[in-house]
């Protein structure tokens, strides 16, 4: 059974989207905001197959929870018919985009194709490189099957190094992309974080994972 995350604040769309989704064999789950939808997914439940976003959502946007949804399509569900919104979110990394008022059988069509697509594309949550993995979901990070701590910042660092894990990430290209996970994302703190990052990874092997590459940037090393 195919289970969908609904985010929606509106309880009249969501009860439709629940009661048509349920009617259809889905498992559902239900969250009202974009704080409480980050919550249920951290909590390594049953992960979702497939999300419905809302974006005008209280608290966190919906725009700022799909810059942390990894591994899962995501069908924003938006009464937002700027032509301009649609494109700014499906390069951002949304499957589909459906406007409000929608029409029920063509968005259980939509559905179909984005979990079928996922099933023949492997999409995964989790991120490996040599003993490092990343679980985007959980937001956890294992060296050798031992889990490491990380701060926000920390995390945010680690994960676009091992989205790019042969190439140099420039400090430019990293500062921008870590703000959408963590609000300290300045140059004169960046060397301080890789710092403690590279520190909490040595300890568990030995070994050093994050090459610095003068005058550029970094990149994870290749051993």
């Amino acid at each position: 059974m195919k289970h969908i995350l609904v985010i929606d604040d509106d309880i009249q769309i969501g009860d439709l989207l629940e009661e048509v989704l349920t009617g259809e064999g889905y498992l559902v789950s239900r969250a009202y905001s974009g704080t409480e939808a980050l919550l249920l997914l951290s909590e390594g439940k049953r992960r979702p197959d497939l999300v419905l976003l809302d974006l005008m959502l209280p608290g966190l946007r919906g725009e700022e929870v799909l810059t942390r949804l990894s591994g899962i399509p995501v069908i924003v569900v938006s009464a937002r018919a700027d032509p301009s919104d649609k494109i700014s979110l499906l390069l951002e990394g949304a499957a589909d985009y459906v406007t409000k008022p929608f029409d029920t059988g063509e968005l259980l069509a939509r559905i179909l194709v984005q979990l079928r697509n996922a099933e023949v594309l492997g999409i995964s949550s989790v991120m490996e490189y040599e003993e490092l993995k990343m679980d985007t979901i959980s937001h956890s990070v294992q060296v050798k099957d031992r889990p490491v701590k990380l701060t926000r910042t920390e995390y945010a660092i680690l994960k676009m190094l091992m989205r790019n894990p042969s190439q140099v990430v420039t400090k430019s290209v990293l500062l921008d992309r870590i703000c959408e996970d963590t609000p300290d994302c300045v140059e004169s703190s960046l060397k301080v974080h890789v710092s403690n990052l590279r520190r909490k990874l040595k300890n568990v092997t030995g070994k050093d994972y994050i090459e610095a590459v003068w005058g550029i940037g970094f990149k994870l090393r290749e051993t």
